[in-house]
């Protein structure tokens, strides 16, 4: 199916500014971090620590961004936000110690909040309603390259004009690139307008509490998945070569789970409005489980590890994209940018909490039983998602029926 000219100037300004807000924030640390850290007299770890504020403040601002979402609409948000980015990424870049260090992560953290993800699927939810399915997955496929692009570009003029300045040229490519294509580039957000009522009529008849008891399910498996892909990530490599992986061998199939993770985010794409978020979901949940028990119940050998990877790159890979659909299957497009945010609030708590936790547990009670909790973690993901399809089958049932009644 052909892309609108819209849609592509919708997907073109967001995939620019999502891959400078992601490139130049939260993976900019894995390529400066070990080079800020010695300037500022800082431990790597109180340097990396910056990811998990920057994820806190995101999440206890989110349902505030909600709202100015609801009020002002996403592209100001953003503006806003891309500014936020802009200071940040100054005063980190003048830091001297732990206290700038620890305020600059502050801001950026606020600007995280109201620029990545959720306010850019509201940008195109607001711009497309319901049918924006298709266009967020292509955006989320662009935006799985930021580390791919950003990582040797970053290296590259780190390398030329040292960190301090290449933090500079990221602050200035928000101001002076991101703030005015969120202002004038995108397309007026007119959905709403053209769609009248449908803008407010939700895929699926909730009552006040079904639609709570769906959100919190939502909200479960979406928190919990997050907290299982986030977490372990940093330490793939320190379980692969725990389960007989040579280093070279761990790097090679660490590689082949990038490569299947942005293929996997294809998948949503090639399906367009064909796709189920509600069956993505549980795909990724049960690949994710399927992964982790590969790991348990099969011998150690090269076979069982690329059977790993694959199933685990694969199905996290289609749980990103899962993530930030399943609200635009439960709720109106209108409200679509308040729920997603709200959403967010527990997937960042998780996020900032994952990589410390996994660590933990890697470390003080062995890659066995982390690899356990994974899988159980995995579980009740699975079994939340299970128990909404249930939830929604049974309301359109009844929802089908109570015209018939007298």
């Amino acid at each position: 199916m052909p892309i609108s000219l819209r849609s592509a100037q919708t997907i073109g300004v967001l995939a620019v500014t999502q891959l400078i807000g992601w490139g130049t924030t939260f993976e900019s640390v894995g390529v400066l971090g070990r080079r800020l850290a010695p300037d500022l007299g800082l431990p790597n770890e109180i340097v990396y620590a910056g990811l998990s504020v920057m994820m806190m403040v995101s999440a206890l601002t989110s349902p505030l961004v909600g709202r100015l979402l609801d009020r002002h609409g996403a592209a100001r948000v953003m503006a806003a936000g891309s500014v936020f980015f802009a200071i940040g990424l100054c005063l980190l870049a003048v830091s001297t110690g732990i206290l700038t260090y620890a305020a600059s992560w502050i801001i950026l953290g606020l600007g995280g909040a109201f620029v990545l993800s959720a306010p850019a699927f509201t940008a195109v939810v607001e711009r497309e309603g319901a049918a924006g399915k298709r266009t967020i997955a292509i955006l989320m496929l662009f935006t799985g390259l930021s580390a791919t692009i950003f990582w040797p570009l970053l290296s590259l003029m780190s390398d030329l004009a040292g960190w301090r300045s290449t933090l500079l040229m990221a602050a200035a490519l928000h101001a002076f690139v991101c703030v005015p294509l969120y202002l004038f580039g995108l397309p007026k957000p007119v959905a709403f307008e053209k769609s009248g009522e449908s803008a407010d009529l939700a895929p699926v008849p909730l009552t006040e509490n079904n639609r709570k008891r769906a959100f919190l399910l939502v909200a479960i498996t979406t928190a919990i998945a997050s907290f299982v892909t986030f977490g372990l990530s940093p330490s793939l490599l320190e379980v692969l070569h725990r389960f007989g992986a040579t280093p070279e061998f761990a790097l090679q199939l660490a590689a082949a789970r990038g490569v299947l993770g942005i293929s996997a985010r294809g998948v949503d794409m090639a399906l367009g409005k064909r796709g189920n978020p509600f069956l993505t979901t549980v795909t990724g949940c049960g690949l994710m489980v399927a992964a982790f028990a590969c790991l348990i119940l099969l011998p150690p050998s090269s076979t069982t590890l690329w059977l790993f990877i694959a199933l685990y790159g694969f199905g996290s890979g289609i749980l990103v994209v899962a993530r930030a659909l399943l609200p635009l299957a439960l709720f109106s497009p209108r409200e679509y940018g308040r729920q997603a945010t709200r959403l967010a609030m527990p997937q960042n708590i998780a996020n900032a909490l994952a990589p410390v936790i996994f660590t933990a547990l890697i470390d003080r009670t062995g890659i066995t039983t982390a690899i356990i909790i994974a899988i159980a973690l995995a579980g009740i993901a699975l079994a939340a998602i299970i128990m909404l399809i249930s939830l929604v089958r049974r309301v359109q049932a009844e929802a089908v029926l109570t015209p018939s009644r007298p």
